[in-house]
């Protein structure tokens, strides 16, 4: 008997622990969930589901609970190489969140090589900016800056934080910045301390005295005195000197491409165009006030990449004068471009080959500016279009590309060079016989300021001046310029060292002159295609 009532006793009191650790289990659940406010959400979702009644039981629930999820956070950036669609290396950034406890690769940007810290893409000294060395540099350093440095510093912050995040981009370059200023001035200073090393070892070594210069002879005088004569009645002015161009850090693009990624990642995950969100951005009272621009199509370049002698018409835009949808525009734009290949291919003389450009656009090689003009206004004339009224036409010049440094002058045409007034004067005749024009993009170089304020004076309203290259705004480092007299439009384009909350505020300082706004930078004028691309 003792020992049949001692076994129960121990098997009594070990079903007791157990049910005592049950129990205080089921009040941790109780109490984790009633902290969370589970039965309450749970209630209110059976009872709205049960008055209407869906077909799909589950996914209502899905959709009511989600509801309730945390807002995404970024969990990591990670950063490949790729090629544009020039076939240059570019980088692209894919951005991962946690949505609902689970990781997902949300959006991704591309951004191609740092071109736009040379004027118009060409060096001075005639270097062209395609460099593959130079290009891979900043890609890997670009790479590897959002690898060890900007990844980590975003990890956790949520995509909606975009002046958060940009202001922490901003630091971390400014930060790059001053370490590479620093490693000049270093480098500065031990050139010259090196220099002034050999000076003065040059001065300690004894040497014969230099020989005395033997005066001028009274003919030497008079031919320098008629030269100089000569000089003085020139009608040529001096080429006003390139400013240098704006210096920008190697891996500077990661601070453009991973911003970009970003909004377009709180874009996707608000469910917005990316337009809305960074209008958002900009001005959180401005929701309902948003103003698209027009729909502006490339239809044919004639650039210095074209097959023919001309130079000057790196672009001609289609401008619609009134509004219109953007899908009417663009089917405009692909008949139009579809009539003017029909009257190449019937000319007696061939324009050379006809190319498509990755931005939807026609290369042509012509010989004259008219050539190219007459093609656009005899195709719009087979169809119908009002060219001219309703329908108007910008024209690209890009002229800080035909600047030939060595003659002071720009190459418009192969072998044809003209100086500043005299382009004066080509515009001028060109506007007058094709009154279509409503626009000219960067007629000259920013520095031609004397011949900006020339042809704006000469034009009058019937054509504006819109300058391109010449108003890209300046890194935070440097001072912003002013913009060429006459100018009445910008165009701001996403530099890769530019955060979107820099280009927000790069439009913001343009209210007085009506800006345009570029986000992929691809060196060229670029709102709507023919192919249908932003």
């Amino acid at each position: 008997m003792t020992m049949s009532y001692k076994g129960f006793l121990s098997c009594h009191s070990r079903e007791s622990k157990e049910d005592k650790e049950f129990y205080d289990l089921k009040n941790k659940a109780a109490e984790y969930y009633r902290s969370n406010g589970v039965p309450q959400r749970i209630e209110d979702a059976l009872n709205e589901m049960f008055f209407q009644k869906p077909d799909d039981i589950y996914g209502y629930l899905a959709n009511y609970f989600s509801r309730f999820s945390y807002t995404p956070v970024i969990s990591r950036i990670t950063g490949k190489e790729v090629f544009d669609g020039r076939g240059l290396p570019a980088v692209q950034i894919d951005v991962h969140c946690i949505i609902r406890n689970e990781e997902k690769m949300v959006c991704s940007a591309v951004m191609g090589g740092p071109y736009d810290g040379l004027t118009g893409g060409v060096a001075e000294s005639g270097e062209t900016i395609s460099n593959s060395d130079q290009l891979k540099l900043c890609v890997t350093t670009a790479l590897k800056w959002i690898r060890e440095h900007i990844g980590p510093m975003l990890q956790g912050i949520s995509p909606k934080e975009q002046t958060n995040i940009d202001k922490l981009l901003s630091d971390f370059l400014m930060a790059r910045y001053l370490e590479d200023k620093d490693s000049r001035n270093s480098e500065e200073e031990e050139e010259e301390e090196e220099e002034e090393e050999k000076n003065k070892n040059k001065t300690e070594t004894v040497s014969d005295p230099p020989p005395q210069a033997t005066p001028p002879s009274a003919s030497t005088k008079d031919k320098k005195g008629s030269d100089k004569g000569k000089k003085g009645n020139g009608t040529e002015k001096p080429l006003p000197p390139a400013e240098p161009p704006v210096p920008r850090l190697t891996g500077a693009m990661a601070v453009g491409v991973v911003s970009l990624a970003v909004a377009k990642t709180a874009a996707r995950l608000g469910g917005l165009p990316l337009y809305k969100h960074i209008q958002s951005v900009r001005d959180q009272q401005a929701q309902n006030e948003i103003h698209l621009p027009v729909s502006m199509i490339t239809i044919l370049s004639c650039g210095k990449t074209s097959a023919g002698k001309l130079n000057l018409l790196e672009e001609v835009i289609l401008l619609p004068s009134s509004p219109q949808r953007a899908r009417q525009v663009i089917g405009m734009g692909l008949e139009l471009q579809c009539e003017m290949r029909r009257v190449l291919n019937g000319l007696a003389c061939k324009a050379g080959p006809i190319l498509i450009l990755e931005d939807g656009a026609l290369q042509v090689g012509f010989e004259r500016p008219e050539q190219a003009l007459d093609l656009v206004t005899e195709a719009c004339a087979n169809l119908e279009l009002p060219l001219g009224s309703e329908l108007r036409l910008a024209v690209n010049c890009a002229a800080h590309c035909l600047m030939d440094y060595s003659r002071g002058k720009y190459e418009v045409m192969s072998g044809c060079h003209k100086s500043p007034d005299e382009l004066v004067d080509m515009y001028e005749g060109l506007i007058n016989k094709y009154p279509a024009i409503l626009a000219l993009i960067d007629p000259f170089r920013k520095e031609d300021v004397e011949q900006w304020e020339k042809l704006a004076s000469v034009i009058g309203q019937s054509c504006r001046l819109i300058a391109d290259a010449s108003s890209n705004p300046c890194s935070c480092w440097s001072e912003a310029k002013p913009l060429p007299p006459g100018v009445t439009k910008a165009i701001i384009r996403h530099h890769s060292d530019m955060t979107i909350c820099d280009l927000t505020q790069s439009i913001a300082e343009q209210r007085g002159i009506r800006a345009g706004c570029i986000l992929p930078q691809t060196g060229r004028v670029e709102r709507r295609r023919a192919n249908g691309q932003i």
